[in-house]
């Protein structure tokens, strides 16, 4: 008898080991994830942030690379498109501040307790965040442009992969922004709910948003910038035709689709 119970003990301790996590447990853990920005200071968060709009170039670096070193080809794009994690890999995994990753985080423990002074905590986060991201952006791209820190071959390729940004209307920016606001929301979540496995959840999510064209307002904006700098657009373009409306579309995803939804699955149980 007492083999049987601590068989079924076992048996119990092991199904609740291999088994995922509740909802209620993930959303837990990404608010407090939440609270935590919400709590940093001002300088901590600028620089973070300011590094991660020059981390971010990266993903424009790698696709133009891709770009000029492969053929033209049906799959080309495919293919260019694997260059766009780059940047988000190194500004995710390295705990860096990106609006719509962490800025969608730290909507949650509003949602969950809102009132005036939560609300001025996340407009404080928001405020610095994609400000130090668009100053870093701007400077990283103005570097590109102007200062050849790679060769005339890659910038090529890097203008070749941003002048798509030109063909977009500010509306279909703005609609563009929507998913992409919702999946890079997304990953905070997934990687609460999933162990040593960041790598691939951050690389397949962005993937996507490359593949699907979708609006990321930060990566967008270096490849905004880097078209204004280099002459191919203008810098009011850069700011109201892009990067406004990737904004909106951003917030409308992360914010108010996703982050709602999140706490919505959830308010019931706790």
């Amino acid at each position: 008898m007492n083999d049987t119970h601590a068989d079924a003990a076992y048996e119990q301790r092991e199904a609740e080991e291999r088994s995922a996590p509740p909802a209620r447990v993930v959303h837990a853990a990404v608010t407090e994830q939440g609270t935590d920005e919400l709590a940093r200071p001002a300088a901590s968060l600028f620089w973070s942030a300011f590094a991660a709009g020059i981390a971010i170039m990266a993903s424009l670096w790698v696709s133009g690379a891709l770009h000029v070193m492969l053929p033209r080809a049906r799959w080309t794009d495919a293919v260019v498109a694997l260059g766009y994690p780059f940047g988000f890999l190194i500004v995710i995994l390295g705990r860096l501040q990106l609006f719509t990753e962490h800025t969608a985080v730290a909507a949650l423990p509003v949602i969950r307790a809102p009132g005036v002074a939560a609300l001025a905590r996340l407009m404080r986060l928001w405020g610095i965040v994609l400000g130090a991201n668009i100053i870093g952006a701007a400077a990283v791209s103005a570097a590109a442009a102007l200062v050849a820190v790679q060769s005339p071959d890659i910038l090529r390729g890097m203008l070749d992969v941003s002048l798509k940004l030109l063909d977009r209307s500010a509306g279909e920016t703005l609609l563009q922004g929507i998913p992409a606001g919702f999946l890079i929301a997304s990953i905070a979540w997934i990687r609460s709910a999933t162990e040593g496995s960041g790598f691939w959840v951050v690389f397949a999510v962005t993937y996507a948003i490359a593949l699907g064209g979708f609006a990321h307002v930060i990566a967008g904006a270096t490849e905004a910038f880097l078209l204004a700098w280099h002459g191919d657009a203008t810098i009011g373009w850069a700011l109201g035709g892009f990067i406004l409306p990737a904004l909106l579309g951003n917030i409308i995803g992360g914010t108010g689709l996703f982050a709602l939804l999140a706490h919505a699955q959830v308010r019931n149980e706790r």
